[in-house]
């Protein structure tokens, strides 16, 4: 019987190590990819529909295109998954693996947020970034608050580069004087790792006149009175919040015993992702592993894992631990791009190292998105 590998969730993660167990086993294998969506999008793909920069059918990659030797793409919802069987019970039927790929990302809750659903303005799902564009051009000014309402969530670069790139969309639209602009994180610095990062978001910031509101969230909305209360027990004007929801682990993640509560990420071994239950993997933004919650980590996980399956599989050597390394592209707005490079795991600190924003990284973030689409969905 061919080996099989089920792998839930068909995001960075799960893209890449379907991938690479098809370039190494091809048809000698049977890889089940699962995932209850039809498309694909690159999150920072949000910020370009939010802003008018593309149209939602231009960022979708349908999983239609996963067209690879070995590997089966079932889009249905993960139902159930036994993790001591390796067992997954899905819309579409059972499935079962001789190792099991969790790459179910984290789920957002908005009604954790009182009033957020009311406001109906969170761009951390297709859906809510998708259908902003018309909210946006109905703003006149008043107070625009980019405002995070947890304590983790995707992507922390992503809240200041939507600052900045409401700065350009607001100058552009001649509204940049009537507003003002605050972005509310729950950290002390933009980017913590990373000093001189978070400097050059400071530095830009204050070019911009946009607020930073530092170590706070968002703690509740009042939609009638146009005010947003945060942690701090401080209230700060919100006629625009874009908001970042609460993130959850998956339910039915929750559900199998992989997790002990929404807000208990997977545990897994820092060194081999793999979870309490042997042959059952967690990668990207549903493990607890401590890396930040963004497709370049989940891809960089993804490696480790693929490299852990072949080793089982062919009886070789098991691959170099997980280092937690991952390189994030930082819109700045003004049509050029940062890069912060940073290393999580298997050093005494994180630390991270900034290249300045320019012209030529915005080219480099252009051809990051297009390699992996041409790796995974075999199209330019």
């Amino acid at each position: 019987m061919k080996p099989r590998v089920v792998v839930l969730g068909a995001g960075f993660g799960g893209l890449e190590v379907t991938t690479l167990l098809s370039e190494r086993l091809g048809d000698e294998a049977e890889v089940t990819l699962v995932d209850k969506a039809d498309a694909f999008v690159f999150g920072f793909s949000k910020l370009d529909v939010m802003f008018g920069r593309r149209t939602p059918a231009a960022v979708r990659h349908a999983y239609r295109d996963v067209k690879k030797p070995g590997v089966r793409f079932v889009q249905a919802a993960v139902r159930g998954i036994d993790p001591e069987r390796r067992r997954v019970e899905t819309d579409a039927g059972t499935f079962e693996g001789d190792a099991l790929v969790v790459a179910l990302g984290a789920d957002v809750d908005p009604s954790a947020t009182p009033g957020l659903p009311e406001v109906g303005t969170e761009f951390y799902t297709n859906e809510g970034a998708f259908s902003l564009p018309p909210r946006l051009e109905r703003f006149e000014g008043g107070s625009a608050v980019v405002g995070v309402c947890g304590p983790t969530f995707k992507c922390p670069p992503a809240p200041s580069e939507t600052a900045f790139l409401l700065h350009d969309y607001l100058v552009a639209r001649g509204r940049r004087k009537a507003t003002e602009i605050s972005v509310v994180l729950p950290f002390g610095a933009p980017i913590p790792p990373s000093p001189d990062t978070s400097a050059a978001i400071l530095e830009a910031f204050a070019e911009r006149d946009i607020r930073f509101v530092k170590d706070a969230k968002v703690e509740s909305v009042d939609p009638g009175r146009g005010v947003a209360r945060l942690t701090d027990g401080t209230e700060i004007a919100a006629d625009l919040l874009l908001g970042i929801p609460v993130h959850v682990v998956p339910p039915v993640v929750v559900e199998s015993g992989l997790a002990a509560h929404p807000a208990g990420w997977v545990p897994v071994d820092k060194e081999t992702l793999e979870t309490e239950f042997e042959g059952v993997y967690a990668i990207g933004d549903v493990n607890g592993i401590g890396t930040p919650k963004a497709g370049v980590f989940a891809e960089g996980s993804a490696r480790v894992v693929a490299a852990a399956i072949l080793a089982r599989l062919e009886g070789s050597a098991a691959p170099e631990p997980y280092d937690g390394r991952g390189a994030c592209y930082i819109e700045f707005g003004h049509e050029r791009v940062g890069l912060v490079e940073v290393q999580f795991l298997r050093v005494p600190k994180p630390t991270g190292t900034f290249r300045a924003p320019s012209e030529d990284l915005a080219a480099e973030k252009a051809d990051f998105g297009a390699t992996r689409r041409r790796r995974w969905f075999g199209r330019a």
